[in-house]
């Protein structure tokens, strides 16, 4: 479905995130034919409903009369966050009420073209605004959007750029209709099992991307190769493989010929060597040249809360990475600082984490935990069950007790690693909070 295809439609929407938002300017702007008759919330909006949805008249329900007060609308538009797998959106589509989001919208009215769809449980962010970038840098129009950027459909109020960079959660994943021309998959770990309901429909609601109409080059990592070649109308391109864009620990190459050295790369750690190989590759595959790394990258920024450093003091550096929220991103995180002793702060929502490599890892560094709630306990007990000593292994109250233990362990050299392993939920808004927290913190201890 396309978005100009609504064009007096009655519409629902469930939610009123960004995306809605932008849908409901959109539409109000360019389809003044068709209205959105239905709002539903999980919990009372804190803002005028009708106001935001540009909708005077909207009926405003709970999720409870979802299934019957939309099955008089031509199309529920949801918000990302809204499991297409609850009960009452699958009622609604075996009831033959079309299911889609803004980003879904944008996608089949670009028909893909010319969009490189970035997504993967991490990296996905630093993946997307790599890309960007070097094709600025090679001299293109590019525009960023998605979960990064602009609202795919705020596109609609510029002039087409010849590159589109969108980051795409396996949230939108789950039911497009028309995918990106280039679908890059930077990684798949367990994650999210609660929206989509167990670790393998995660894995089958973010894969199905390599499939989709519209995509004609997947680009992923060694891993997933096997599945986008089960897609026989698709080109593959495989990334940190020989051959290819490869990370070594000399730095970036391409067939065998270093194009970057490793410490010129303006990020910390081996994973995101590989973020910006999947960026290169991506390009390569929309037929964009790849201009001198060099140069191009030189005013390239981390992005915030993805190991950014945040303070140094006294020898120690203290790395913000609250993006982090499984035990495989911490791990990774941890490998990034080779050679210097690491005090990780760690914990957070429980969605039932395995905290047992993560431990073991942190064993063999010789490396310091301090866990905060919910889950900094178990990773603390883990971690001491796998050799970590006791008085390296040590429960904090919150994160101010975090960061007043993490400044009595460090020593010169260190780093203090906020890295949790864990979604925020249980204590903060957003890992962006919890990331400025940490921030506030450090700062102020002297």
């Amino acid at each position: 479905m396309r978005f100009s295809e609504l064009e007096g439609a009655t519409v629902g929407v469930w939610g009123a995130g960004r995306e809605v938002g932008s849908f409901a300017r959109q539409l109000a702007r360019r389809l003044p034919k068709a209205r959105i008759a239905v709002a539903v919330f999980d919990s009372p909006p804190t803002l005028d409903a009708s106001e935001t949805l540009q909708a005077p008249d909207v009926r405003i329900v709970g999720s409870a009369e979802a299934p019957v007060a939309l099955t008089g609308c031509d199309v529920l538009v949801r918000s990302p966050g809204v499991s297409i797998h609850r009960p009452e959106l699958v009622a609604l589509r075996e009831a033959g009420v079309p299911v889609t989001t803004a980003t879904a919208l944008w996608l089949a009215e670009r028909g893909g073209a010319g969009v490189i769809g970035v997504t993967g449980t991490k990296g996905k962010s630093t993946t997307a605004a790599l890309a960007a970038h070097i094709a600025r840098a090679a001299g293109r129009s590019v525009r960023l959007a998605g979960n990064i950027g602009a609202p795919a459909l705020d596109l609609l109020d510029e002039d087409d750029a010849e590159v589109t960079v969108v980051e795409l959660s396996s949230f939108h994943i789950a039911d497009l209709d028309v995918g990106p021309e280039v679908a890059l998959v930077t990684n798949v770990f367990r994650e999210h099992t609660d929206w989509h309901g167990s670790e393998e429909a995660y894995r089958a609601d973010k894969l199905r991307i390599l499939g989709l109409p519209g995509v004609r080059v997947a680009v992923v990592g060694e891993r997933e190769k096997r599945v986008a070649r089960a897609h026989p109308d698709v080109e593959v391109a495989v990334f940190g493989v020989p051959g290819g864009w490869e990370a070594s620990a000399e730095g970036i190459s391409r067939d065998g010929e270093e194009a970057l050295a490793r410490s010129e790369l303006p990020l910390h750690g081996e994973h995101n060597a590989l973020n910006l190989c999947g960026a290169l590759t991506a390009l390569e595959a929309l037929g964009i040249a790849t201009p001198e790394l060099r140069p191009a990258l030189a005013d390239f920024r981390p992005l915030a809360h993805r190991l950014e450093t945040v303070l140094e003091r006294d020898g120690v550096t203290w790395i913000d990475d609250s993006i982090s929220t499984t035990p495989e991103s911490a791990l990774a995180a941890l490998a990034s600082f080779p050679g210097r002793d690491v005090i990780l702060i760690g914990g957070g929502q429980d969605r039932g984490q395995d905290y047992a490599q993560l431990a073991h890892a942190l064993a063999e560094r010789g490396a310091s935990v301090i866990g905060v709630p919910s889950t900094g306990s178990r990773l603390v007990a883990a971690a001491r069950e796998a050799g970590v000593d006791d008085d390296h292994a040590l429960d904090a109250v919150d994160m101010a007790g975090a960061v007043e233990l993490s400044q009595a362990l460090a020593t010169t050299g260190a780093v203090v690693l906020l890295s949790p392993a864990a979604p925020s939920y249980d204590h903060y808004t957003s890992f962006e909070e919890r990331g400025e927290c940490f921030r506030a913190l450090a700062q102020l201890r002297r």
